[in-house]
């Protein structure tokens, strides 16, 4: 067979068999570009092919033939396919906490706060991302923005959900807001959670003064650890979730309402892990659990709120 007809895996099996050498011969070059080697020949002498000349023989960087074939290419380029772990990252949340694991979607779940989940999703450490940051004009869009503006993400909604000041059943201390806390134990979140960031905000505003609340020494990771905190008595009040303090039939002063947003890769949008949820999440299951947990308003679930390009 003429070295030019050599089949396309003959060709890919010589060529990986020598993927060690730096350099290729006349002969390799014509077989992976499958022409005549007298075409190498002419191409090398017209200074179309990077090439060098050593003891009267042509030899051809590796390297550097690969980019001139690269840099041949026309028509759109293929994104490639990441490489991501089946977990969910981000903040964590009572509801979907739950549904991860009654879905049966074999997603796993690192939630360790916002900033820590969108550190981990640039590095391709997980399929989606759960935030609730809070900005000037609303929640989520704008950080996502100027972190995946170019990136092949999409951001979702997931809840509405109610946050306020947790506290003991039927509010002994009389704690109202934010400006009541001087003086009482405060349960506190990791610094990489997006509630703990927005507490210190709040407080600022208030006027209340950084050593004047008594912070718990324990950090609490989850929603839930906040108000098992206050359950238990170690601490006077939390900043949380109105669907914690509902469960553990504790008080709660209401003061605002967040969007809790998941940002996906579009890949593993489609892939069957992340549809068996979304169809769980589309279920009178996972409607009638968020009713009765309170605290959501999953109207919008779903709606998309940002789409890069």
């Amino acid at each position: 067979m003429p070295q030019f007809l050599l089949s396309a895996e003959a060709v890919k099996l010589r060529f990986m068999n020598a993927i060690d050498e730096p350099y290729l011969t006349t002969r390799e070059l014509a077989e992976l570009l499958r022409i005549k080697e007298r075409k190498v020949y002419d191409m090398a002498t017209h200074g179309d092919v990077p090439c060098v000349r050593v003891v009267g023989k042509l030899l051809f960087p590796r390297a550097e033939i690969m980019q001139w074939i690269d840099a041949s290419r026309s028509g759109p380029q293929a994104m490639a396919e990441l490489s991501l772990p089946p977990t969910v990252l981000g903040s964590h949340d009572p509801l979907l906490d739950w549904a991860l694991r009654e879905s049966g979607s074999g997603l796993a779940a690192f939630l360790d706060g916002s900033a820590d989940g969108l550190l981990r999703m640039a590095s391709h450490e997980g399929v989606a991302c759960a935030t609730h940051i809070h900005e000037d004009e609303g929640w989520n869009v704008a950080t996502v923005k100027s972190q995946f503006e170019h990136q092949n993400v999409v951001l979702v909604e997931f809840a509405q959900r109610v946050r306020g000041l947790i506290v003991a059943a039927d509010n002994p201390l009389g704690i109202n807001d934010v400006a009541s806390l001087s003086g009482h134990r405060l349960a506190r979140r990791q610094s990489s959670a997006a509630s703990q960031q927005l507490f210190e905000q709040l407080r600022d505003e208030a006027g209340v003064a950084e050593d004047s609340v008594k912070l718990f020494t324990d950090c609490a990771r989850t929603e839930d650890e906040l108000g098992m905190q206050v359950f238990d008595g170690h601490v006077d009040v939390a900043f949380g979730l109105q669907s914690v303090a509902s469960r553990l039939r504790l008080g709660f002063v209401p003061l605002l309402e967040e969007r809790f947003d998941l940002l996906v890769w579009r890949q593993a949008w489609f892939e069957p892990p992340f549809q068996k949820l979304l169809r769980f999440m589309d279920s009178d299951v996972f409607r009638d659990k968020a009713a009765r947990l309170g605290g959501y308003d999953i109207s919008g679930l779903g709606r998309v709120h940002f789409n890069a390009r």
